[in-house]
């Protein structure tokens, strides 16, 4: 490896593919006698602590070929004395048996890292370069967004390294162009029914609309991994500057609207080039690895996304009006029917993603809303109302990205407050009551005002207030709505049904054909292993979900609006 002494030598071992452990060793020539290193507890983009150091085990440190002593000062740091100017060799295994965008995982076939589950910050050295060394079983390629030479991969300092998602194993690698930009589609696994015909096209044209959407090329430059895992089962995106890694289900491809739902995810993940890793809260400039670190922003980080997400497929010419509005329809309605919407703000649903979102469970849609949807509501009422104005929610982040994001400077509350006022000063006024008092958004008002209307569609049975879900054979409630017939008919998460009007319920269909007979129900169940019953009283049938269409008797005024608004720009 380079012998630059200024930088951190960091060599993976994935030869040992089968046991799914990889093999660390980071060298560096410390300057002070005593040195302190980190494994980071969280990955950026994905906002809780996952504490990778959990799969760490076989940590040692030697110097001039001799051990030195380890002190463990918190779960996830060492400190060690050493001798100043001598080089340190300190080598660890770290089990690699998640298959996540935001973990690591290991076998025989590939492999697919994220680097700030797997490598060390040590003090002292994170504006220091870093050097990546990658042993491969024999036949295996490696994809990493950094330059390299000679087998090493160079990055500028610890944070550009860790930023760098490595895949290896057998894989399709296809170029692509954006705004005259080479990039590279790293293919792993393939759909049973193959990839649509225009795929490399529709990436391409997806991408670009997101340089039309910033009006500027793309800020990675001729350096863009777009990673995707088809997989059986799954869904997810992490992005980096130079990079996206994306799972997806080859079921879902095949499902309705599958294949526009990977174009909006691949979209989501481009369009992170801008906002959230160059356009940043300034809470995280730069990240704080070693522990949670809250910003009421990241409603704006990722629900802004979102929102444009959304509508990237019809910039692009790979959908129609009628879909995005269908799509935006499924997101604004879940924010209506939401009952955590009346729990949780949109700054606390960002403040509180580090022990909420990424910890939800069935019973937490009662008292919390994702900051994705909600967010994408606030920016579809704040995109209408700026229109009004005679700007659009684009051309205020392209504002923002000219004055933060270009010059790596963060943003926070009041910056997005100024950037509204000098456009719309009420509605300045308004977004602080937006973001900090429940359910305060004027939905129903913004979808009037841009010439559309939302159509209530009602559920096409008896209510029950209950959510279910099979599982091996077993008919489980998973949520039970509150003030709902099951809440009060004493049924709570996790009770198994076993019997409806006395007939046994082996399936989901099971309950749906029982279900539909007499307005009460004797319910038999069983809860922790003991057998109930209760009795369980229909209601009439519920909003189900809103629809949004074009309103016909919409004003002229709100016409014109909405025919601005599908021009996304």
């Amino acid at each position: 490896m380079t012998s630059d002494l200024s930088a951190v030598r960091v060599r993976l071992d994935l030869t040992e593919a089968s046991s799914q452990t990889i093999t660390v060793t980071m060298t560096w020539r410390p300057a002070q006698a005593t040195t302190r290193w980190q494994l980071p507890v969280w990955t950026p983009g994905s906002y809780t602590v996952r504490d990778p150091v959990q799969h760490l085990h076989s940590l040692s440190c030697k110097q001039q070929g001799k051990s030195v002593p380890l002190r463990r000062t918190s779960p996830s740091c060492w400190r060690a004395d050493l001798q100043p100017d001598q080089d340190v060799e300190v080598r660890y295994q770290l089990e690699a048996r998640q298959l996540t965008v935001r973990t690591c995982c290991l076998e025989p076939q590939f492999a697919s890292l994220c680097l700030s589950a797997v490598v060390m910050l040590v003090d002292g050295f994170r504006w220091s370069p870093h050097h990546l060394e990658l042993i491969l079983p024999a036949g295996w390629q490696a994809a990493v967004p950094l330059p390299h030479d000679q087998g090493v991969y160079h990055s500028d300092d610890f944070d550009a390294l860790v930023d760098s998602p490595v895949h290896a194993g057998c894989f399709e690698s296809q170029p692509f162009e954006v705004m005259g930009c080479q990039h590279e589609l790293i293919l792993f696994g393939a759909p049973p029914q193959g990839w649509p015909p225009d795929f490399l096209r529709d990436i391409s044209v997806i991408c670009e609309a997101t340089c039309r959407l910033m009006q500027t090329s793309p800020p990675s430059a001729n350096r863009y991994q777009l990673v995707l895992l088809m997989l059986d089962q799954g869904y997810g995106g992490l992005e980096h500057d130079h990079a996206a890694v994306l799972h997806y289900s080859w079921k879902s491809l095949a499902g309705e609207d599958g294949y526009l739902k990977l174009l909006q995810l691949i979209g989501h993940e481009y369009l992170h080039q801008w906002n959230v890793r160059r356009l940043r809260p300034r809470d995280y400039i730069p990240y704080d690895y070693g522990g949670p670190v809250v910003s009421d922003c990241l409603w704006f980080a990722e629900g802004v996304t979102s929102y444009f997400d959304l509508g990237l497929p019809l910039l692009a010419g790979c959908s129609n009006q009628e879909q995005y509005l269908k799509d935006l329809g499924r997101d604004l309605s879940t924010v209506l029917i939401s009952p955590g919407v009346g729990i949780q703000s949109l700054a606390d649903s960002s403040r509180e993603a580090w022990v909420r979102l990424y910890k939800r469970t069935p019973a937490g849609a009662d008292s919390q809303i994702s900051y994705y949807v909600l967010g994408t509501a606030m920016a579809f009422c704040l995109d209408v109302m700026l229109r009004e104005s005679g700007a659009s929610l684009a051309s205020l982040l392209r504002q923002l990205w000219d004055h933060f994001g270009r010059h790596g400077r963060g943003y926070g509350r009041s910056d997005l407050l100024n950037a509204v006022k000098q456009h719309h000063p009420e509605l300045a006024q308004s977004l602080p009551v937006w973001l900090d008092h429940c359910g305060s958004l004027p939905i129903e008002d913004c979808v009037s005002r841009v010439g559309l209307k939302l159509n209530p569609v009602l559920a096409d049975r008896a209510e029950s207030g209950l959510v279910l879900r099979e599982e091996r054979g077993a008919i489980l409630i998973e949520r039970v709505a509150q003030q709902g017939p099951g809440s009060r008919a004493g049924l709570i998460p996790g009770d198994e049904l076993i019997a409806l009007h006395g007939h046994r319920i082996r399936s989901l269909e099971d309950w749906q054909i029982l279900w539909a007979g007499p307005d009460e129900a004797v319910v038999h169940f069983a809860r922790r292993g003991r057998m109930a019953e209760t009795h369980l009283q229909q209601a009439p049938p519920s909003l189900d979900h809103w629809e949004l269409s074009c309103d016909p008797g919409a004003s002229p005024q709100a016409s014109a609006l909405r025919d601005a608004w599908f021009r996304i720009l």
